[in-house]
């Protein structure tokens, strides 16, 4: 059995260290053309069997021309595989996550090798020796915006036409509540829980009561591209939340801010139904990934100075939940700093276990906690319009 033959079981992730098993450099196709067809289709067990006649003729060369999986009890071979996997294509030394990810990868791939397929005795990726890369948890706090940029850049996303005012509240709710893309885009309508507005007599008006809204979630939806989705969509639900169980969901707090963003953003965005997603295209449908992605690089481009935008300071929309995380660390430092007094709620990103003990009780359980007045405080202006169906607490109305 080849090596692309075996590779073909494995449909993932093996494009990297097919290289060190060619035979030949006789009609050797170029390496970008060798690198989409291996990734886009012999690694891809959804369109390996229907590659178009370029990208057959691609995989025709690769299975003539790769050594047998038996050859890897070889630790020269097996040394140059790893290494290849665990390299970028400048040469460089693969992010120590990418590395580590890649090892396991090629690890698992040999164990399946020697107990299922038999071309090997032992497991040679396991027997070479290999220092793990030394992995930081700490986030870079030079991607970490403060709340005037946060501000700034909310703005500027908003002025964008046509889709900008309905992806402020979509960054809005990484910024706010840490959510990751993959979270805050499979959001509904039935998983936001809002405060009631309360009627001023004073003013004759209704108004924020100053409370915190709730975000509910299970299911996040990466993008996974059309190639790689059993129905052809862009996105792919997943039944379970990084680091948590099947099933298991999460509830995150948002403060003032994002209640005010959120309420503007289902008056005006959303259908009227449970079931309808937060955030979508223009043109309904889901939310494309270029779409938010073009209006982040705009937004940056449009706010911060040269300096600032040719840095790592919030490069990328992912980095906006980073700000709750560095605060949140903060805050179990020195829990009576002003990180701490703007950050004592229910650790949201789940990714620091002592912040997580803190716990803020939320609407649903029949309790709010207003927004601390702290420097961190941001205000923005999408104030909730009065009309449609009030009904009242001492006048509170329920959206």
């Amino acid at each position: 059995m080849t090596w692309y033959a075996f590779a073909h079981d494995v449909a993932y992730a093996l494009t990297q260290a097919t290289p060190a098993m060619y035979t030949s450099e006789k009609g050797k196709p170029e390496a970008a053309a060798l690198r989409r067809a291996l990734f886009r289709w012999a690694f891809n067990a959804k369109q390996r069997d229907s590659p178009p006649d370029d990208v057959a003729r691609v995989l025709r060369w690769v299975a003539d021309n790769t050594a047998p999986v038996s050859e890897l009890s070889d630790p020269a071979l097996a040394r140059r595989v790893l290494d290849l996997a665990t390299t970028r294509l400048d040469g460089k030394r693969s992010a120590a996550n990418v590395a580590r990810r890649n090892r396991m990868i090629l690890a698992n791939a040999m164990d399946y090798a020697v107990s299922e397929r038999k071309p090997l005795e032992t497991n040679p990726i396991r027997d070479l020796k290999w220092s793990v890369p030394k992995t930081s948890t700490e986030v870079d706090r030079r991607s970490v915006i403060n709340p005037r940029q946060a501000c700034a850049l909310l703005s500027a996303v908003g002025a964008q036409q046509p889709s900008g005012p309905r992806l402020v509240a979509f960054f809005a709710v990484m910024y706010y509540s840490a959510l990751r893309p993959e979270e805050a885009i499979s959001l509904t309508r039935s998983d936001v829980t809002l405060p009631d507005l309360v009627w001023d007599e004073d003013g004759q008006e209704w108004q924020e009561p100053g409370e915190w809204c709730e975000l509910h979630f299970r299911e996040p939806t990466p993008d996974a591209g059309r190639e790689r989705t059993d129905d052809g969509g862009h996105r792919e639900a997943r039944k379970q939340l990084k680091h948590r169980a099947e099933g298991l969901g999460r509830r995150v707090p948002g403060p003032l801010e994002l209640t005010v963003i959120l309420r503007a953003h289902l008056r005006d965005h959303v259908a009227d139904d449970p079931d309808a997603r937060l955030f979508t295209g223009v043109r309904g449908g889901d939310l494309p990934t270029i779409a938010s992605r073009r209006a982040w690089r705009q937004a940056r481009r449009r706010v911060l100075t040269d300096q600032q935008h040719e840095s790592p300071l919030a490069r990328q929309p992912y980095d906006l939940r980073h700000a709750v995380d560095v605060a949140q660390r903060g805050s179990a430092a020195d829990p009576g700093g002003p990180s701490g007094r703007a950050t004592r709620w229910t650790c949201c990103c789940g990714s620091t276990r002592r912040v997580s003990k803190a716990r803020t009780r939320s609407p649903s359980d029949g309790s709010s906690r207003r927004w601390p007045e702290t420097s961190a405080r941001i205000r923005h202006r999408w104030p909730p319009r009065a009309g449609d169906g009030r009904t009242s607490r001492k006048r509170r109305l329920t959206m």
